[in-house]
């Protein structure tokens, strides 16, 4: 029995396949087309999920295809990064991996052909005249160059091509319907004139083709069978049509189905906006944790489950829609809840001296890694007189109904004691800088050998004679307001003073200083600080000897209902 469609896209795609249908009999075929002239960030994230998921539901196959016919910003960088993004993601393009740019000969010789059709023209208009040329919904104007002759337009082509007008001179444009409702249909231009270096070509070439020419010409030389694009493409699709319905690339012509962007509150999705962020500094890099980047979410600490379950989640819609990066963020948190090793880490220290516990001693305490994966075994963590714990788990004079360490009260010891507070030292001007207490040795693992009652809670602490010391980094959005891609906004206005908090002097597990060091760029092992949040290693700033924790997101929700 044949499975269910999930969305529309598949629904179609079965269509399409079925007998009768306009594929039928052949193998499923799309593409993921980044431009590489940025980094991946999470709505990309969609977009080649998609690609890469249809193909794999229906035993179909994926290229990528890197879209570098616009060298202004292109780089290799980017174009290995990109790479590096998919594959984190778990998904491959096997041995159809592609450059746009490798298309340029032939897609010149396919323009060549529309101008012998009769069906492009060599046109002189200015880009500013362009404008007013296309005319109004009613009253469309005819460029003055439209009935140039074919052989002049052959023969002003091939002069383009070898270098010998200034950029802006000369366009190629579509003869198509001057009348149209759609303005991508009244005469599209589909070459320019640029002289820039390609970061593949070099200077062969001065005259680029239009994305509107180049993908569909692309798309069908590939074979490719559904090219899957956002929603704002749909306007082009007529276009797209066109221009594989009058070059002669042989077999059956792709079918273009667009799909809703993806929109995330309190991000921007705009490459040049993320662009403009590194240039002027205002993040670390394209892998600032605080970017929507992909790298920038793998150094922070999401991980690649999340991340797809995350845009499994939010399925595939016909209307563009915001997700509240609460959603985000939960399916992290679902993910690292099941999966990440629990260790105790202090961020704001505060010395704990259990004063009858003999000096010099210290013993081993047994504690799950994870309560969830009774597999993953336990661990040994060593306790002693001396401890550290947070400076906000005491108070001399406790507010109401306050259940953490204050003279007189008894509170719980994550695996080790119960302690009770005897008093605290403070230092001239006033600040505590030891808390006193202590422990009942009879309750070895939490729990009172005569079983009464503990209404204290329970406290994370470490061994201040066995413990590392980390830098933490505590990331909040970027963005303080929930659209700063809004209307009448600079992005720039709507910034987050506080999107980072650095924490010195942290002590965390004695063990985490033994845990390898991440690669560059590489995703580190999540873990859950107790009562504090899941955190990673930063794959660029950690090193032997210098223990860097970022977290990657809080144990609740950190965005306001």
């Amino acid at each position: 029995m044949e499975e269910a469609a999930r969305n529309f896209i598949e629904a179609f795609v079965q269509e399409d396949i079925a007998e009768g249908g306009r594929f039928y009999g052949r193998q499923v075929h799309t593409r993921f087309p980044p431009e590489p002239n940025g980094y991946l960030h999470i709505g990309h994230c969609k977009a080649l999920t998609i690609d890469f998921s249809t193909a794999e539901r229906f035993g179909g196959i994926c290229n990528l295809r890197m879209d570098d016919t616009n060298p202004a910003k292109e780089d290799a960088e980017y174009v290995d990064a990109i790479m590096e993004d998919i594959h984190w993601l778990g998904f491959d393009w096997g041995d159809r991996f592609f450059y746009g740019s490798d298309y340029f000969e032939q897609t010149y010789e396919y323009a060549l052909e529309l101008i012998r059709k009769g069906l492009a023209y060599v046109c002189e208009l200015t880009p500013e005249q362009f404008k007013e040329y296309r005319g109004d919904t009613t009253h469309p104007a005819v460029s003055p160059w439209r009935d140039r002759p074919i052989e002049e337009s052959l023969d002003l082509f091939q002069r383009m091509k070898n270098g010998e007008f200034p950029e802006g001179k000369y366009t190629l444009r579509a003869k198509i319907d001057l009348a149209s409702g759609n303005f991508n249909m009244r005469d599209p231009v589909l070459y320019r004139i640029r002289y820039i270096e390609h970061h593949r070509q070099g200077a062969k070439w001065c005259i680029f083709p239009m994305y509107d020419f180049a993908h569909p010409i692309q798309d069908a030389l590939e074979g490719i069978t559904h090219s899957l694009c956002s929603l704002e493409y749909e306007a082009h699709r007529p276009l797209y049509d066109w221009v594989v319905s009058n070059v002669s690339i042989p077999g059956d012509k792709p079918r273009q189905i667009e799909f809703a962007r993806l929109g995330i509150n309190y991000t921007v999705m705009s490459k040049r906006k993320l662009r403009q962020l590194v240039e002027e500094g205002r993040v670390s890099g394209w892998d600032d944790p605080r970017m929507p980047t992909l790298c920038g979410l793998r150094r922070r600490g999401y991980t690649s489950a999340a991340v797809r379950d995350f845009c499994e989640r939010i399925g595939v819609a016909k209307v563009d829609s915001t997700v509240d990066m609460a959603l985000l963020e939960s399916c992290l948190r679902d993910d690292l809840n099941r999966n990440a090793q629990r260790v105790m880490a202090v961020l704001h220290p505060v010395k704990l001296t259990v004063t009858n516990y003999p000096e010099g001693q210290s013993e081993l305490l047994t504690v799950e890694n994870n309560p969830l994966r009774p597999e993953d075994g336990a661990r040994q963590i060593s306790f002693s007189r001396n401890l550290y714990i947070e400076a906000e788990d005491f108070m001399e004079v406790p507010a109401p109904k306050y259940k953490r360490m204050h003279p007189g009260f008894e509170v719980r010891l994550k695996g080790a004691y119960l302690v009770t507070c005897t008093g605290c030292v403070k230092d001239g001007a006033g600040n505590v800088t030891e808390i006193l207490c202590e422990y009942d040795p009879q309750s070895r693992g939490g729990d009172p050998a005569d079983g009464r009652k503990v209404k204290g809670a329970t406290l994370h602490w470490v061994d201040a004679n066995n413990c590392a010391e980390a830098e933490v980094r505590l990331y909040g959005s970027l963005f303080a307001d929930p659209d700063p891609d809004g209307p009448d906004k600079n992005f720039l206005d709507c910034l987050n003073p506080d999107s980072l908090e650095i924490l010195t002097g942290c002590k965390v597990e004695a063990g985490l200083a033994q845990i390898p060091m991440p690669e560059k760029g590489k995703n580190s092992t999540g873990y859950q600080f107790m009562r504090q949040g899941y955190f990673c290693l930063d794959n660029r700033d950690a090193s032997p000897g210098h223990l860097v924790f970022n977290r990657a997101v809080a144990l609740k929700d950190s965005f306001g209902k």
